[in-house]
């Protein structure tokens, strides 16, 4: 017996997620084979216990056939986050999910929605527990874009239970509401409806919920914040000036929130020819560099404009999970890699809370009666005091600026 045949056998022992094999990824190491007694590592980039047990379950079934009689087949991977409480530091309605992971934009059309559904299929592909949460009250497209439009969800008890889809959990206002009505809601209504989406959906023990939020930086944003500690803020972006000016007020929003950068995604970044595969620039690209930089952060990805990214959409057979081999879903597998890499050293290091984003103001005491905000961040200078208006203003659920 060889390590040749060992890893014959072993490639038939595909990756949970993926079509490739462990011997393709290169997982497989350090063969040892003694008689009939074999030992071997396989090198993994996912800390989930399913991945692992799959992994092992499957090769000792293959090496079995060859007939070794003592299999050792330890699995190495990455150390689990550690789930981080602020119940007492601060607030977390779902302290069940480990890592919350908020994708803003300044502005809407910028593919935000289409970022997030790749970005959270890549990392369910790599071993994650992960669940999609469509906070966009106004414009919820996440349920088409996940083959899911028109499916309602069911009750268990007086909660309501996420809708699967190609291994995700999700859910969406879009699920809940009737089909082309608009929601004419006020600030306090959405604040509240985001509230009930964490703590009313039976959400499992996610490693993590990514949050499609609504463009721009207001209410929505606010009450995540308050409610869970965000891990990791990603914005969204195209080249051109405009979106990138937008971008940077998302970008302060998560420095004031006291929410670690993961990066920013340049969408619409090049265009890649569906007949002749040549990436042309014609709309810019590369640009999102220097915010990245001014932010100290890093550019995750550069998304190209790509006919099949459309047609995926529309479709609901989303192009990371679809044509995983196409350049587009590559480069969501890398950013997906390398945001779980960044929510482990954010955890590794001491994780996040939202102390310093809870109301400042006696409970059943207005805001706009105290002159001071209901969702002060703590400064870094102490800002002069104003009074805020005699009406309108923060008023009605929102915060005084």
């Amino acid at each position: 017996m060889t390590n040749e045949t060992v890893l014959d056998a072993l490639k038939n022992v595909t990756y949970p997620g993926f079509t490739k094999d462990i011997v393709t990824f290169g997982f497989v190491k350090d063969i040892n084979i003694e008689g009939d007694k074999v030992s071997l590592t396989v090198d993994i980039t996912s800390s989930a216990d399913e991945v692992k047990g799959k992994i092992v379950s499957e090769a000792t079934a293959e090496l079995k056939k060859l007939g070794f009689l003592a299999i050792d087949v330890n699995v190495k991977a990455p150390e689990a986050p550690k789930q981080m409480s602020n119940s007492v530091t601060g607030k977390n309605i779902a302290p069940h999910i480990k890592n919350f992971v908020m994708v803003s934009s300044g502005k809407g059309g910028v593919g935000k929605s289409t970022t997030s559904v790749n970005l959270a299929i890549a990392m369910a592909m790599q071993g994650k527990k992960v669940g999609i949460l469509d906070a966009d009250i106004y414009g919820p497209n996440i349920p088409r874009m996940m083959g899911v439009h028109g499916v309602k969800p069911e009750m268990q008890g007086n909660k309501v239970l996420p809708i699967e889809a190609y291994g995700i959990e999700m859910m969406s206002m879009g699920s809940l509401a009737e089909e082309g009505k608009s929601l004419i809601w006020r600030g306090s209504m959405i604040m509240k409806a985001i509230e009930q989406f964490l703590r009313d959906i039976l959400w499992s023990e996610l490693d993590v919920l990514v949050i499609d939020m609504p463009p721009g930086t207001g209410d929505a944003q606010l009450s995540l914040a308050q409610s869970v500690p965000v891990t990791a803020g990603i914005v969204v972006t195209t080249p051109q000036q405009v979106s990138l000016d937008d971008s940077k007020r998302s970008l302060n929003m998560f420095e004031k929130f006291h929410i670690p950068l993961a990066g920013v995604v340049e969408n619409m970044s090049g265009f890649i020819c569906p007949s002749c595969e040549t990436e042309s620039d014609i709309f810019g690209m590369g640009t999102a560099q220097a915010i990245a930089d001014e932010y100290n952060t890093s550019l995750m990805a550069q998304v190209p404009i790509e006919p099949a990214i459309r047609n995926g959409g529309d479709t609901g057979q989303p192009i990371t999970f679809f044509q995983p081999d196409s350049e587009t879903a590559k480069r969501y597998h890398k950013a997906g890699a390398d945001l779980l890499t960044f929510l482990d050293k954010v955890n590794a290091e001491g994780g996040v809370d939202n102390a310093a984003m809870q109301p400042t103001t006696p409970p059943g005491v207005s805001a706009c009666s105290t002159g001071s905000t209901a969702a002060a961040a703590a400064p870094t200078k102490a800002a002069p005091k104003t009074e805020a208006p005699a009406s309108g203003g923060c008023c009605g659920g929102g915060h005084c600026d």
